[in-house]
C-alpha cells in the first residue's frame, strides 16, 4: 500500500487536507479500502485512512457533500442508541454473509455532544465481538460549508483517552480547503435536509426514516452507510497488527 509519512499531507478528497506530523502515517482512498478488508470489514469507497505510527489507534475520514447542516438541534442520546442499535442488527446480517465477524453494540462509551466554537459533534460507542472483546469507536464530524467530514477513531478502551489525545493533536492539522469551510456558508448554498442528531444514525437514510419514508429501506441497509461508525466500521483491534513489519522497514513506503 501507498503510505504517506510527513512532512507529507494528506488530500482527503477534494474537500480537506491533513499535515502529516511524524507519528501518523496517511493512506489514499483506494489503499484505505484494503486496508479495511484486511481488518474484517466491508469495503469503503473515497475513505481515507490516518494510522498511529505506535499502532495504537487508526481513524477514517469520509465526506458526506450533503450540504450545509444547521446546528441548532437538541441531541436525546437515548433515542438514538435505540436507532444504533437497530441499524447494527442489519449490519451484523451483512457482515455474516461475507463470512465477516460480527460486533454487537453494547452502548455509549461517551455520549453525543457538541461544540459551537469548533463546529464538531463527537461520540463514542462501545461493542464486543465474539469472543467477548470490547472496542470502542470515537466519531467525530466536522461541518463544512458543503457537507460533513467524518472521522473515525478505532482505539481499545483501556487506552483510549491517550490515543483520543493523540488524534485530537494530529486532528489540529486537519482543514476544509479554502471556499469550504462552514463560516463561509453563503446565502443560496445548498442546505442539507436534516440536523446534528441525524449525522449520529446515518445522515440522509435517517432523515427519511425519521419523516416515515422508507423506513425498511433504513432499517435493512444501515449496515451500507458509510458515516454509520459500528456499522461500517465494525474493526477489531487485534486484526491490525499485520502492518507492525511495514513500519519497522527503514523504507516503509
Amino acid at each position: 500500500m501507498k503510505w504517506k509519512f510527513a512532512p507529507e499531507v494528506g488530500s482527503i478528497g477534494s474537500e480537506a487536507t491533513i499535515s502529516l506530523s511524524p507519528d501518523v502515517a496517511f493512506l489514499g482512498a483506494a489503499d484505505t479500502s484494503r486496508f479495511l478488508e484486511l481488518n474484517g470489514n466491508l469495503p469503503c469507497t473515497n475513505c481515507y485512512a490516518l494510522v498511529a505510527r505506535s499502532l495504537g489507534w487508526f481513524a477514517i475520514f469520509s465526506f458526506d457533500p450533503s450540504g450545509y447542516v444547521k446546528d441548532d438541534e437538541t441531541i436525546d442520546p437515548d433515542e438514538l442508541l435505540k436507532t444504533l442499535k437497530e441499524s447494527n442488527t442489519a449490519s451484523i446480517e451483512q457482515k455474516r454473509q461475507r463470512g465477516l465477524p460480527p460486533l454487537y453494540l453494547d452502548g455509549w462509551y461517551i455520549p453525543p455532544h457538541y461544540d459551537t466554537v469548533t463546529k464538531r459533534l463527537e461520540w463514542g460507542t462501545k461493542a464486543h465481538g465474539e469472543t467477548g472483546a470490547i472496542t470502542v469507536n470515537y466519531s467525530i464530524r466536522l461541518l463544512g460549508r458543503e457537507g460533513v467530514m467524518s472521522a473515525v477513531l478505532v482505539s481499545d478502551p483501556s487506552s483510549l483517552d491517550t490515543d483520543l489525545k493523540s488524534f485530537k493533536q494530529a486532528l489540529q492539522n486537519f482543514s476544509f480547503n479554502v471556499g469550504k469551510t462552514y463560516a463561509e456558508f453563503r446565502e443560496g448554498d445548498k442546505v442539507a435536509e436534516y440536523g446534528l442528531a441525524a449525522l449520529i444514525v446515518g445522515g440522509a437514510a435517517a432523515a427519511a426514516a425519521k419523516s416515515g419514508v422508507g423506513k425498511g429501506l433504513f432499517a435493512a441497509g444501515a449496515g451500507l452507510i458509510k458515516v454509520l461508525a459500528v456499522g461500517a466500521l465494525a474493526l477489531l483491534v487485534g486484526l491490525f497488527n499485520f502492518v507492525k513489519g511495514l513500519f519497522s522497514k527503514k523504507n516503509p513506503s
